[in-house]
């Protein structure tokens, strides 16, 4: 095991947290539930981070899923550098946009108009106030651990961050904007079925992550999503897919292709990009066109289609197309979270994984994680101290049990290899010390 220095970074967030409020500025980046402090990233390259420290890491967090080709892939950055040296931004409608548009609309099967945003929690906020507005209902159903960004309607009973820092809400949110919002276990059918019977004509959306990714990667049960497109279908419900993190990433459909379950309106992010702030909400051309100005439902942003993001996000989907993308992360993801898995086994640690595709988590909980219940029985002291030996060993994952890791094009068998032997270290070691 490497001795790592973090003087850097330690100087870097005791500054930062006089001026940021707890040093981050996404409370994901803490490193509170896993105890020091965080690493300050300088640069990346590949599959690999480097600290202000020089410190390097193989990186699974990936920008939290947008780099699904690594760090500073060539053709990327070109891109975006060309967009760079046209303007940074001009507020007008340019050519790419409309490039980036039909590559969404060709790609996801129920998307037949977009409307690009900049960022997953405005897409989110942007699809149920079009989805209010089109039903002309109030009432929305989510579900437990679940995170779809943080807007007030949204943040009950949420993932991500929430989930790590073991918060049930947050403060500042007045009562009156979550009271239509019915909050329900994911992968639980027969809820869906009893709160559509009851309130189902003031219903006007139901938003799921299509598959979970904010309390740790959770898999929807077979004909969970179907269950939830029927009864939308039957009360004239729309029935959302948050594939903010799943878009572009479990198949270049997304999670609807995968599964074969159509939403009406889909929110994406993160991949489409390309690693720049980007965000994006499209379905039924009938819902869609009742956004401004087309319709009634008002929505607007100076940076939407920023002319960077975009460059870097048709280059993104382009390659994506090229063939066996998708077949080469199936495996690199299946490789790293069997691998994790053995680990645990031998050094006789309860553990499930959590996976699909190239996103993963490796929970560690003797039970099945079905919903935010079951993945809130993980122990999460024990991944703090994983996360902290593998840390030190050059492996950077999220930090927080309940958050999903991320495989990329860049790592390399060689990269898997070596993080699933320093698991079974690290493993072994918290094992005879417990």
């Amino acid at each position: 095991m490497r001795e790592l220095d973090f003087t850097r970074s330690a100087a870097l967030f005791e500054k930062a947290r006089s001026l940021i409020p707890g040093g981050v500025n996404s409370p994901v980046r803490s490193f509170n539930s896993v105890g020091g402090q965080p690493v300050f990233v300088k640069r990346g390259r590949g599959a690999r981070i480097f600290d202000e420290d020089g410190n390097s890491y193989i990186d699974y967090v990936c920008s939290w899923g947008p780099l699904i080709f690594g760090h500073a892939h060539r053709r990327i950055v070109a891109a975006a550098k060309a967009a760079l040296e046209a303007g940074t931004t001009f507020g007008a409608c340019t050519a790419g946009e409309v490039t980036l548009a039909e590559m969404i609309v060709a790609a996801v099967p129920s998307v037949e108009m977009v409307r690009l945003v900049n960022s997953g929690t405005e897409a989110v906020m942007s699809a149920i106030r079009l989805a209010r507005g089109f039903t002309r209902r109030d009432k929305i159903i989510k579900f437990e651990g679940c995170y779809h960004g943080h807007s007030d309607s949204l943040l009950a009973k949420a993932g991500s961050g929430i989930a790590t820092l073991g918060m049930p809400d947050s403060a500042g949110v007045p009562p009156n904007l979550t009271v239509d919002t019915i909050t329900l276990p994911y992968n639980n059918p027969e809820a869906v079925r009893a709160t559509a019977a009851l309130h189902g004509k003031s219903i006007a959306c139901i938003v799921v992550e299509a598959v979970a990714g904010n309390m740790g990667v959770v898999l929807p049960k077979p004909g969970f999503l179907e269950t939830l497109r029927q009864v939308a279908s039957e009360h004239g419900i729309v029935l959302i897919f948050d594939e903010v993190i799943t878009g572009f990433r479990l198949s270049y459909g997304g999670a609807q292709e995968r599964f074969g379950v159509a939403a009406d309106l889909t929110t994406l992010g993160k991949i489409i990009g390309g690693g720049l702030p980007m965000g994006a909400y499209g379905g039924r051309r009938e819902i869609m066109e009742f956004v401004a100005p087309s319709g009634p439902v008002y929505q607007a942003g100076t940076l939407s289609g920023n002319p960077l993001a975009v460059a870097a996000g048709i280059e993104t989907l382009s390659m994506l197309k090229e063939p066996g993308i998708y077949d080469k992360l199936e495996k690199k993801g299946a490789a790293l979270a069997d691998g994790l898995l053995e680990a645990a086994a031998a050094a006789g640690v309860a553990a499930q994984t959590g996976r699909v595709g190239s996103m993963f988590t490796l929970f560690f909980t003797e039970n099945e994680v079905t919903d935010y219940a079951s993945a809130r029985t993980s122990d999460a002291a024990r991944y703090a101290g994983f996360f902290r030996g593998m840390l030190e060993r050059g492996f950077y994952l999220a930090p927080s049990q309940f958050e999903a890791g991320f495989v990329s094009t860049a790592h390399s068998k060689k990269d898997i290899a070596d993080t699933v032997a320093a698991a079974r270290a690290v493993l072994g070691e918290t094992t005879a010390a417990g």
